[in-house]
């Protein structure tokens, strides 16, 4: 059984036509009908109902679209785990962390790890959430540093995968200030004047938290979007040059607020709390990697912080 017949089973169940589907698996009709007959050949039975438009699945069709999906999510991870036993021993901790974290809580963070213990060496992959957690999914990163808020839970929360809460932060509506330190850009109450805002695109963890949190009590004030982007570090930029009103991690915005270049332009009822956590792989992980996890744990333990997921 060749793996590539399930890609062009998981299409054409998706689409119900054997031509869109050859179009999508880049094949001509006959030769994708083939390889669909030819899988139906191996598990001796039919996994569509040819005799209508769109083909259906069969109820052997329902049953294999559950299991071609898990089975191509467990051989995409086998390159990952693969790594992993061969660097059962090895001293390299390979991290994803995102991009906000990975300018401002990461260097001090790694700091107090190693004047705990040697962690060894660390190779970094800095990315939006998006990315960072699909790292970890396929195993090509043994763990995540991220921020999390429990009303907008992740992917990697979501599938079940450990983690150590090891630290905190919080999301700060800030606009640039003016000649007398005050914001430029102002939260406004409803029925006030438009307000350019600032935001983060889907492809961000804080947007998602952002939304998840305060999405709904922010429609209902007259705010405009002027601008968006993937990442924190841009849209501070944006706020500096006094363009509206951005959330950003007090940790990215500390000497900022201290030398009143952004200052807060909303009630801090608007602030909003985060957690930043470090997610693992759950399957065993090298020697460093498994280090700098137990350090984690115990200087969370140390810190008084909720310490597993």
């Amino acid at each position: 059984m060749n793996l590539l017949w399930l890609d062009d089973f998981l299409v054409l169940a998706e689409t119900g036509n054997f031509s869109r589907a050859a179009d999508e698996r880049h094949l001509t009709q006959p030769a994708f009908s083939r390889r669909i007959r030819a899988l139906e050949e191996w598990l001796g039975t039919d996994l569509f109902d040819r005799s209508v438009q769109p083909a259906k699945l069969t109820e052997a069709g329902l049953w294999l679209r559950g299991v071609a999906q898990d089975l191509l999510a467990q051989v995409a991870r086998l390159p990952g785990e693969a790594r992993t036993v061969a660097e059962a021993n090895a001293s390299t901790l390979r991290l994803a962390s995102t991009h906000a974290l990975s300018l401002t809580f990461l260097p001090g963070w790694l700091s107090g790890l190693e004047a705990r213990a040697d962690v060894g060496r660390i190779q970094l992959d800095s990315d939006v959430l998006q990315r960072c957690e699909s790292l970890l999914q396929q195993s090509k990163v043994h763990m995540v540093l991220c921020h999390a808020h429990a009303k907008a839970p992740g992917l990697l929360e979501a599938s079940g995968y450990a983690f150590a809460t090891v630290g905190s932060d919080e999301m700060i509506p800030v606009s640039a200030g003016d000649a007398q330190g005050k914001a430029r850009s102002r939260l406004p109450e409803p029925r006030a004047s438009q307000v350019p805002l600032l935001s983060y695109s889907e492809a961000s963890g804080l947007g998602r938290i952002m939304r998840a949190v305060i999405g709904h009590d922010l429609e209902k004030l007259p705010v405009q979007t002027v601008f968006s982007a993937h990442l924190a570090s841009v849209l501070r930029t944006m706020a500096l040059e006094g363009r509206g009103i951005a959330w950003l991690p007090r940790t990215l915005i500390a000497d900022d607020l201290a030398a009143h270049r952004l200052v807060e332009a909303a009630p801090p009822r608007w602030r909003i709390p985060l957690e930043i956590r470090l997610y693992r792989d759950a399957i065993r992980l090298g020697r460093a990697a498994e280090a700098l996890w137990e350090e984690a744990r115990q200087k969370a333990e140390t810190d008084r912080m909720p310490a597993i997921g």
